[in-house]
């Protein structure tokens, strides 16, 4: 599979925006969490899980791209992409149950059912894993219309009568107004959204990615003025909808704007930054171990004595500290992987005749 530079820049700059905002959020005190810096960080910090999510549906396409080539059953395609889609789900449990053992003899049992954006990723993949069954175009189509859907089915689920449900069937499905909590309501919609966006990127012609990086600007572009102007009417079509929980239009907005930055990300890698190592590229390539070890490390036992008890600037100052101790770990991670290749290259290329004889008893 291709790895495309812009997707590991757009993914660190993600992981960048997800650091800062759960630093403020466990360490700031309380007293300043009503004012504009904090609120700022907060806000900037929505982003990261729409980001996250819209990334693995473009994933989630390439991988259907590279099914489509191998095997020409529809049926055992959706059922590969499913086990994969399973799999992500498997380890956001995994997580889930990590993060509480780490935390006894102070656990809550119920963290392991927490609805964390990984579930939600797992669930999102298994559902559009059905695009897998499709051609390209129809795929595409497919997703577009999951996407605008599901962002549009929100407030009408939102409205059901949950109290009558299970809590947990709530809390994978319907939107929630805990925002550490991420039902298939509204955030599956980035999931179908980055499916389709990954499908015109690796249908796109050579020499034609240019223009598609151009379409992905102008269509972001349409669909956050487009989606605030509905957004800002006084009157709604629906009977009971919050914009920051439920809301369409905040949904289209945050696709839009990822949209935006997957253009802006492509216009940078592959005109601005160059061809050297890239911090930030460095973060996106390990986002899935930055995002358990930095919760682990912001709101564990590690660092109880500073949560919710400094400033501003002094949080500010963390939160750098947190992206240099993450780089670090994921720069080792990278050259740890890329040495172990290198050893096993060397000795599946060595010829048998020239390894040299272990001793007897050695």
């Amino acid at each position: 599979m291709t790895r495309f530079r812009f997707l590991d820049w757009m993914r660190g700059l993600a992981v960048l925006v997800m650091i800062q905002c759960h630093t403020f959020n466990s360490f700031a005190r309380p007293d300043l969490r009503e004012g504009g810096q904090y609120q700022l960080s907060q806000f900037i910090g929505g982003m990261a899980a729409p980001l996250f999510l819209f990334m693995s549906g473009m994933t989630l396409a390439f991988q259907m791209a590279s099914l489509d080539r191998r095997e020409p059953q529809a049926g055992r395609r959706w059922r590969l992409t499913l086990r994969r889609a399973a799999y992500i789900l498997a380890v956001a449990f995994a997580f889930r149950i990590t993060n509480w053992l780490f935390s006894l003899p102070h656990a809550d049992f119920h963290e392991i059912t927490r609805v964390d954006i990984l579930n939600c990723m797992g669930v999102g993949l298994m559902v559009m894993s059905a695009g897998a069954a499709l051609d390209a175009t129809s795929r595409a189509r497919f997703s577009v219309a999951a996407g605008f859907g599901i962002a549009a089915a929100s407030p009408l689920v939102s409205a059901a009568p949950w109290k009558l449900a299970p809590v947990l069937l709530r809390d994978y499905i319907a939107p929630a107004t805990d925002p550490g909590v991420f039902g298939f309501f509204p955030n599956a919609a980035y999931v179908a959204l980055g499916v389709a966006a990954g499908v015109l990127v690796k249908t796109s012609v050579e020499g034609r990615f240019e223009r598609l990086m151009q379409w992905f600007l102008l269509a972001g572009l349409a669909i956050v003025f487009v989606a605030q102007y509905f957004g800002s009417f006084p009157y709604s079509v629906y009977a009971h909808a919050s914009f920051w929980v439920d809301s369409p239009a905040l949904t289209l907005i945050r696709g839009g704007t990822s949209l935006l930055l997957l253009a802006g990300a492509y216009l940078w890698t592959e005109y601005g930054a160059g061809q050297g190592w890239s911090w930030i590229e460095c973060l996106g390539r390990n986002s899935l171990m930055v995002y358990w070890v930095h919760l682990a490390l912001v709101y564990g036992d590690w660092t109880k004595r500073l949560q919710r008890q400094l400033t501003i600037p002094q949080t500010a100052f963390a939160t750098a500290a947190v992206v240099l101790f993450m780089l670090m770990l994921s720069a080792a991670w990278l050259r740890w992987k890329s040495a172990s290749r290198s050893s096993l290259s060397l000795l599946n290329t060595q010829p048998a005749g020239k390894l040299k004889p272990v001793p007897p008893g050695a």
